[in-house]
C-alpha cells in the first residue's frame, strides 16, 4: 500500500514580487570592467590559475567552471560573464539553487529570502513563478531532450516557453510510445492538460537578463549543466513541481557534464564555493570518462584543479597530497575528493568575489586562441 502524501495541488503559492528579497542583482553586480579588489596574499595563485586557464585553452582543451549558489548571489554573475565572453571557459555547472536566483534576479532583479522568517508561515519557497517557470522549462526540456541548463538559459534568452499542442503531441507519444522521450513527452501533456494551459508561447519577460549566467551561456553556447538534488530547491513547493522532469534535464546535464571532463586533459576544474556537489559529481564524471577513454589507451591525465573556499581547507597545504586520517583536514570532501582526482591541485583560500574578478581582469587582455600572449607570472 502506498504511503500517505500530501496533495501538491493544495499548496498554496504567492506572487514572487510580494516576497522580501535582500539582493537586489543591479546593486550586487561586480562590474568586470571595475578595478579588482586586491588579492593580497592570493595574488601569486590567481596569477598561476590564469595562466594554466591560457594553456589550456592554446591547446583545446576544457576549462571548467563550477560553483555554488553564492558565486550568482555576491553578484559574479557578470565576472563569469566576461569569462564566457571572452571564450576563456568551455563549460559551466551549479546545483539547483544556482540557476532559481539567476533566474530571479533575471526576472525580477532581486533574490534571496528569509528562511528564518518565512518557514514558520509557510511561506518558504512557495513563490508561484519561480516554481512554475522552472518546472515548465523543464518540463518542455525534457520533452525535447535537453538539459535544464540550457531548458531555463533558453527561456530567459527568448523571454518565453513554446508549449505544444496537446493533440499533436499525444499523436506523436501514440505513434511510437516506445521512443526514448515518450516518457517525459507524457509529463508534458499530463502538465499541459492538468493546469489548463494553452498551446504556443507562453511570454515570461526577463529585464534583468544582461547580469545573468543563463543568458550569456546560453547566447554563446557554452554548456550550463545543473545538477540538482530533489527535495533540495524551492521549486518542489510549488504544485508545478515535476521530480521526473527535474531528472531527466539533469540526467541530460550530467551526460553533458561528463563530456566536458572527458576533454580535461591539459584543462582546468575550476571549483569555487561547492563543498558538496562539485567533489561529488566530478569524481563519478572523471571516472566514466576514463572509462570511454581507456579502450583506446587513453586517459584524462595532465588536468589542474582549482578549488576556492572561505574555509582554511584544515590548515593542510593541499599540494602535498592528502593529509593523514588523523588531520581534521582528512574529512574535508571539498578538498580530499579533488587531492585524489590525479592531476595538480591548488586550494585557494579566499572570497569568490575578489578570486573572479581578479582572474576576469588577468584574463581579459589575454585571447584563448594559440595566438594568444601568455600571462607572466
Amino acid at each position: 500500500m502506498p504511503y500517505d502524501q500530501i496533495n501538491p495541488n493544495q499548496i498554496h503559492v504567492l506572487p514572487l514580487a510580494k516576497r522580501k528579497s535582500f539582493i537586489q542583482i543591479e546593486q550586487a553586480m561586480i562590474d568586470p570592467s571595475g578595478p579588482a579588489p586586491d588579492p593580497g596574499a592570493m595574488a601569486g595563485q590567481i596569477d598561476r590559475l590564469a595562466q594554466r586557464i591560457t594553456e589550456a585553452r592554446q591547446r583545446g582543451a576544457s576549462v571548467m567552471l563550477v560553483y555554488g549558489a553564492h558565486v550568482i548571489k555576491n553578484g559574479c554573475g557578470p565576472l563569469v560573464n566576461a569569462l564566457i565572453e571572452s571564450g576563456h571557459v568551455t563549460h559551466l555547472a551549479t546545483q539547483g539553487a544556482g540557476i532559481i536566483h539567476d533566474w530571479e534576479f533575471a526576472y525580477l532583479g532581486r533574490s534571496s529570502e528569509s528562511v528564518r522568517d518565512n518557514t514558520p508561515g509557510g511561506r518558504f519557497g512557495t513563490w508561484d513563478e519561480t516554481g512554475r517557470w522552472l518546472n515548465l522549462a523543464a518540463l518542455v526540456g525534457a520533452a525535447e531532450g535537453i538539459g535544464w541548463g540550457e531548458s531555463v538559459g533558453r527561456m530567459v534568452v527568448e523571454d518565453g516557453v513554446n508549449l505544444p499542442d496537446p493533440d499533436a503531441l499525444a499523436k506523436q507519444i501514440s505513434d511510437d510510445p516506445a521512443h526514448e522521450l515518450a516518457g517525459a513527452r507524457a509529463d508534458l501533456l499530463n502538465a499541459v492538460r492538468r493546469f489548463d494551459l494553452k498551446p504556443g508561447v507562453h511570454e515570461v519577460k526577463h529585464p534583468y537578463k544582461k547580469h545573468t549566467v543563463l543568458d550569456a551561456s546560453y547566447r554563446n553556447r557554452v554548456p550550463l549543466t545543473v545538477h540538482p538534488g530533489i527535495g533540495y530547491d524551492i521549486i518542489t513547493n510549488h504544485p508545478m513541481f515535476h521530480g521526473g522532469a527535474i531528472g531527466r534535464t539533469s540526467a541530460t546535464d550530467t551526460r553533458i557534464f561528463a563530456q566536458g571532463v572527458k576533454n580535461l586533459s591539459g584543462g582546468v576544474y575550476l571549483t569555487v564555493g561547492s563543498a558538496i556537489m562539485s567533489p561529488q559529481v566530478f569524481e563519478k564524471a572523471l571516472s566514466v570518462a576514463n572509462n570511454l577513454l581507456l579502450p583506446d589507451g587513453q586517459r584524462v591525465e595532465g588536468h589542474h584543479m582549482a578549488v576556492v573556499d572561505l574555509q582554511d581547507g584544515g590548515g593542510w597545504d593541499w599540494t602535498r597530497g592528502e593529509p593523514p586520517k588523523e588531520s581534521p583536514a582528512y574529512y574535508l570532501r571539498f578538498c580530499k575528493t579533488f587531492a585524489r582526482m590525479g592531476g595538480t591541485l591548488d586550494y585557494i583560500c579566499g572570497d569568490n568575489r575578489v578570486v573572479l574578478a581578479n582572474l576576469a581582469k588577468r584574463l581579459a587582455a589575454v585571447p584563448p586562441s594559440p595566438e594568444g600572449t601568455k600571462i607572466d607570472t
